[in-house]
C-alpha cells in the first residue's frame, strides 16, 4: 500500500497533527523517520499527498491535514468535497464467470470518483474477468468498486470467497444453509454451496470502465 518510509511518516504525520494541531518541520520529519536530507522528506510528502493521504494548505506554515487514515489493507476514508477522486486498493482479480483463485496485489491502487464512497467505510477495487454478469451492466476488464462487509441482503451483487480460495462476484441469494451464486447471464449456471463454504467479502457498489 504504502513503502516501508511512506508509511513511517505517515504514522508520525497522524500522531504529531493529532497532538499539536500543527505539522512538524522538515527538520523534526527528517529526524523521526532517520533520513539524511530534506529533500527525502520533500519527495516523500509529495507522495503522500499525490496518492490522497495528505493535503498541503496553501500560504500557512507547518499546516497540512490527514485525509485518510489506514487501517490493514483498506483505506478508511475521510471525505472533502473538495476532492473529486480517491485512490483505493486494487486487491487482484474477480470472476464473472467461473471462479478463479484469489489473488492480491496490495501495492496497487485505483482511482475512482468520491461520489462512489461513503464515509467511515473501506473499500477495495477487482479487475473482472469473465462474462456471467454481463446482464448486470459488468463487463470484462471493468473494475468492481467493493464495499468490504461479511453480509449483504438477498438479490445484491457481492464478491464472495470459497473455502478452494477462489473469489467470484454474483448475485447473492441465501435459503437456510445454503447460499445461490447466481450469474446475470443465461449462458452460466447458478450454483449452489453451502453456507460454511463459502465467506462474503463485500458488496458491489460501482464499477469503473476504461475505453481504449
Amino acid at each position: 500500500m504504502l513503502t516501508k518510509k511512506q508509511k513511517e511518516l505517515f504514522d508520525y504525520l497522524s500522531n504529531y497533527i493529532a497532538k499539536n494541531s500543527i505539522s512538524p518541520s522538515f527538520e523534526e520529519m527528517k529526524n523521526a523517520v532517520n533520513l539524511k536530507s530534506k529533500s527525502g522528506i520533500h519527495r516523500l510528502i509529495t507522495s503522500l499527498e499525490q496518492r490522497g493521504f495528505i493535503k498541503r494548505l496553501k500560504h500557512k506554515a507547518r499546516a497540512m491535514e490527514i485525509t485518510k487514515t489506514l487501517t490493514n489493507n483498506f483505506i478508511n476514508i475521510n471525505h472533502d468535497k473538495k476532492l473529486n477522486s480517491i485512490e483505493i486498493p486494487l486487491l487482484g482479480s474477480i470472476a464473472a464467470g467461473d471462479p478463479m483463485e484469489a489473488i492480491e496485489n496490495p501495492n496497487e491502487f485505483v482511482t475512482v470518483p468520491s461520489t462512489f464512497l461513503s464515509p467511515h467505510n473501506q473499500f477495495f477495487g477487482l479487475k473482472v474477468n469473465g462474462l456471467s454478469m454481463i446482464d448486470k451492466g459488468i463487463c470484462d476488464g471493468d473494475i468492481a468498486i467493493i464495499k468490504k462487509t461479511n453480509s449483504v441482503l438477498n438479490g445484491k451483487i457481492a464478491a464472495v470467497l470459497t473455502r478452494d480460495n477462489e473469489i467470484t462476484l454474483k448475485i447473492i441469494k441465501i435459503k437456510n444453509n445454503t447460499i445461490h451464486l447466481i450469474p446475470a447471464n443465461k449462458s452460466y449456471t447458478e450454483k449452489v454451496l453451502n453456507v460454511n463454504e463459502v465467506q462474503i467479502q463485500g458488496a458491489l457498489t460501482g464499477i469503473i470502465r476504461k475505453y481504449n
